[in-house]
């Protein structure tokens, strides 16, 4: 694929900040969103532009809250009227939150779907209309094996936003396909290190409830944490996912997998996924609507 265009939600830290920095150093030019780039993001802003200047790449800090329409459209705005086109729509925001579901209180909850659903929803409202009109480019989405694969308890908010994400990742697929949309979902495993995933996590806040089952399970998601980090191998890097996401985005048109899936612990997700897919694939063959499984292709990138 030539240089592209590319927008990257959720780029402060973590896995969006070293998929930001790799598909840099890949040659294309990259649109790191976050919010608050003058306040609580500063530093990462900071990292960013000291890093654009060590690698003289086209990394760009852009102001984007997925929390907000008028947020995202704005960033859009500011995409297209820099270069009239949009190559690649990264949906990586998320957040996490820790805890025994019991404990959250639905708007506590809502803030897991606000982030990781409705964010990648509004963008999209913003995005598609000039990505449909174009009639190229590509949606990769950031998943999560928490969705099919083996996973702990007391992530309930995260994980069912995951796959709520996921669910609506697959049916954008089948709705863009004739406007010659590509998707990619690209799913991560567990990560116990090099993320600020945990450290960052949200936490319910009725304690009454949290202390009950901290009563009868105390200590529980350490001694997970504990044990995945025994079933990690030294060299699972969350580097890896931003890799990953590079390759996919540097392959033609057409070409890409509708799904990988980097997971270096072995929770099951592949093997569940695979089954998955396959039914898909047959069901909408089955339903007369098996054209919709790939793009209508009318320029390769």
């Amino acid at each position: 694929m030539n240089p592209a265009i590319v927008l990257l939600t959720g780029a402060s830290s973590g896995i969006g900040k070293l998929s930001a920095r790799t598909l840099a150093l890949a040659g294309h030019t990259v649109y790191a969103s976050m919010r608050d780039l003058e306040g609580r993001n500063a530093p990462a802003v900071r990292e960013l532009r000291e890093f654009v200047t060590a690698h003289e790449v086209d990394l760009r800090p852009l102001e984007l809250d997925v929390q907000s329409q008028e947020s995202a459209e704005r960033a859009i705005a500011a995409i297209y009227a820099a270069h009239g086109r949009l190559d690649v729509l990264v949906h990586n925001a998320g957040h996490l939150l820790v805890g025994p579901a019991e404990a959250f209180s639905p708007d506590e909850m809502m803030r897991a779907y606000d982030v990781n659903v409705l964010g990648a929803q509004r963008v999209n409202r913003a995005a598609l209309p000039h990505m449909r009109a174009q009639q190229f480019g590509l949606l990769l989405w950031i998943g999560s094996t928490t969705t099919r694969g083996g996973r702990p308890p007391f992530m309930s908010p995260y994980a069912a936003a995951k796959a709520a994400l996921d669910s609506l990742a697959v049916d954008y697929a089948f709705e863009t396909a004739r406007f010659g949309l590509e998707t990619t979902i690209v799913v991560p495993g567990a990560f116990t290190h090099g993320t600020s995933h945990f450290p960052n996590a949200g936490r319910p806040s009725d304690a009454a409830t949290v202390a009950a089952y901290d009563a009868r399970y105390h200590g529980i998601l350490d001694a997970i944490g504990e044990r995945l980090s025994a079933l990690t191998p030294p060299a699972a890097d969350p580097q890896a996912v931003a890799d990953e996401v590079a390759r996919v985005v540097a392959l033609p048109a057409g070409q890409r997998p509708f799904r990988t899936v980097i997971d270096f612990v072995g929770d099951g997700f592949a093997e569940v996924s695979d089954v998955a897919e396959r039914v898909r694939v047959d069901f909408a063959r089955r339903i007369g609507i098996g054209d919709l499984l790939t793009p209508t292709l009318t320029r390769r990138g």
